[in-house]
């Protein structure tokens, strides 16, 4: 066995090598080789490690020295000093926002001090693409176990035990649906996985498939014989090209090892897994649209009952569960129910898994238990708000789900508390908004998207969260009128109660948050005609506060129109007939002398002109 004085463990997922991993790679290769370094240091590319928004990344085991945003012209300095010197070089480490000095070790980092590791335990530590890689870290030894010493019914009674609910958003349980469908009557069940995730800005499910293919398919194989399935289909949307390619190599080493298809490790249990690529629609994270997908027919959902467990793919008994829920399914068989519930809470066990971005410092994939409380996760991995603005709002579930404001942030992260906020837990997206947004805008935002995602199969959904969208266009662009906000809430109730499925029945949720939580923005839209956040370019006059301002010069070299004008250490103007209300010269600022006012307030009536005040 081959043993090495250092292991540099590069990420290499699909952030990381959009922004050069592999070309750092090809360097740090390159310059071991010269240094005759290469006997005794190997490069190995992981998968994201979770903070892959500083990537590249490199973490030097196994000492766990972590080093950030890499480029190529540095890996000569790098390995000079650190394996050839012995000197680890600080330049290229991590540093807490407003701090100076290094964090060298990842432990020491905030973002992954706070984080428990199970769905993820192998995240950023081993090769993708090396089925040893996974089996050293204990890999196929839970499938081992559920195929060669227990029945289906202990297996199924583990995940009951466990309280593992569905991570993929609905968060029913796990065990349940397991044994359900294990009692249904067929002559062929199928296993599906669900790694569609279709969510802005969520990448959970693509990571993991990333980093740790195999996982998915050890889960995917104890579920299997569970249920009693002989075939099984992972589900992934084609913009993920990295997570199929390292999927499908997974399959056929697996398949090499015995440890898929016929006869598997001589249990007598077969099962056979494909790969089916989706068409990135939304709506087929919806169970029954998914599995008509796979049929060959458009994504569309149908009524139920019968339910998959029953009659899903073909018509036959079917369980369906997303990547996540597969990732947990190892290590629960591997150390027992309890050590599970050991987190979290009692109806919500285990960790979750979330995809952290928008305003905070530290954006990337965290693993947290549940009953975290929001703070903890925004403040403390998440490093705080970006540029020391003021936090506003997270919304939490995806695009079906719902804003909680700062008020609500010590609400623990479990299903049953999160709902009561108006939002959602969903599949794991958490976008963290600061004070520059607007609320209404953002209900906009995700109501464009679920109204363009909806199949147009039921009334509700496909004309419903269509005129929800025509009125809150209307209120941003400043032709709101009385009576819109109750409009909205009226039609959010009748559309959640009427569709056909989850994406028209969450649908409202950000709409529904944003009135409860920000009405003054909504009201100060229609009835002042004014956007106090600036991003509602109809509803937003820029203005210069002569005595903040300080005249250096910054907002007039930013400005694109050139509609700012002053004297060095004067205050400026802004030209309104010019300016196009881009927010440059807001952004720009740093002494907050931009502000925000009406749309009219540089305007008023004068013998039925407008002139200027």
């Amino acid at each position: 066995m081959e043993r090495y004085r250092a292991n540099l463990m590069l990420c290499g997922g699909t952030g990381c090598i959009a922004s050069g991993s592999l070309k750092v790679k090809e360097a740090l290769e390159e310059e071991l080789r010269k240094r005759g370094l290469d006997k005794e240091i190997v490069v190995t590319l992981t998968g994201c490690n979770g903070f892959c928004a500083q990537g590249p990344l490199l973490i030097v085991h196994p000492d766990e020295i972590f080093y950030e945003k890499l480029k190529p012209e540095d890996i000569s300095y790098l390995v000079e000093e650190h394996f050839v010197k012995g000197r680890p070089v600080e330049k290229f480490m991590y540093r807490e926002p407003g701090k100076k000095a290094a964090v060298p070790t990842m432990s020491e980092i905030p973002f992954f001090k706070h984080q428990v590791l199970r769905a993820l335990r192998n995240k950023g530590l081993i090769d993708p693409e090396s089925i040893d890689d996974y089996i050293a870290r204990d890999g196929y030894m839970a499938a081992a176990k559920a195929l060669l010493e227990m029945t289906p019914e202990q297996i199924i009674k583990e995940i009951k035990d466990s309280g593992l609910r569905g991570r993929g958003g609905a968060g029913f349980p796990t065990g349940l649906k397991w044994e359900l469908c294990a009692r249904a009557q067929g002559d062929q069940k199928y296993i599906l996985c669900n790694g569609d995730e279709g969510d802005p800005g969520a990448f959970m499910d693509r990571s993991i498939m990333e980093a740790d293919p195999h996982v998915v398919l050890e889960g995917m194989i104890i579920g299997a014989r569970a249920i009693g399935a002989t075939k099984g289909y992972i589900y992934v949307r084609a913009e993920y090209p990295l997570a199929v390619r390292r999927l499908q190599l997974a399959i056929d080493q697996a398949k090499e090892y015995g440890l898929l298809g016929e006869n598997i490790l001589n249990s007598g249990f077969s099962l056979d897994i494909e790969i089916y690529q989706g068409a990135g629609a939304f709506v087929c994270g919806e169970e029954t649209a998914l599995m008509r997908s796979l049929e060959g027919k458009r994504g569309m959902p149908i009524p139920r009952p019968p339910f998959p467990v029953n009659k899903g793919l073909w018509g036959k008994p079917t369980v369906l569960n997303n990547v996540e829920t597969y990732a947990n399914i190892p290590q629960i068989i591997l150390n027992g129910a309890d050590w599970f519930r050991s987190l979290g809470t009692e109806k919500s066990t285990g960790t979750k898994v979330f995809a952290l971005t928008g305003a905070v410092n530290n954006i990337g994939l965290i693993e947290v238990p549940m009953g975290i409380p929001l703070r903890t996760i925004i403040y403390d991995i998440g490093g705080g708000i970006k540029k020391g603005r003021k936090f506003k709002a997270v919304q939490l579930g995806g695009p079906s789900g719902g804003c909680i404001p700062e008020h609500l942030l010590d609400t623990p992260v479990t299903y049953e508390d999160i709902v009561k906020t108006g939002a959602i837990v969903g599949s794991g997206g958490m976008v963290v908004m600061d004070d520059s947004n607007c609320m209404v805008n953002v209900a906009r935002f995700f109501l464009e998207f679920t109204a363009d995602e909806s199949c147009g199969k039921c009334p509700p959904c496909r004309i419903g969260t269509r005129v929800m969208l025509d009125k809150l266009i209307d209120i941003t662009e400043g032709r709101g009128k009385e009576g819109d906000i109750e409009l909205l809430e009226d039609l959010s109730k009748d559309i959640i109660k009427t569709s056909l499925c989850g994406l028209g029945q969450t649908a409202p949720n950000p709409v529904l948050t944003t009135i409860r939580y920000f009405r003054d923005e909504y009201e100060s839209h229609i009835h002042e005609k004014w956007c106090k956040a600036g991003v509602c370019r109809e509803l937003s006059t820029f203005y210069i506060d002569a005595e903040a301002c300080k005249g250096c010069g910054v907002c007039a070299r930013a400005c694109p129109q050139n509609a700012i004008t002053g004297e060095k250490k004067k205050p400026h103007e802004i030209n309104q007939e010019l300016c196009i209300k881009c927010r440059t010269c807001y952004e720009k600022c740093k002494f907050g002398a931009v502000k925000v006012g009406p749309r009219d307030m540089f305007k008023k009536e004068k013998v039925g002109e407008e002139v200027k005040v």
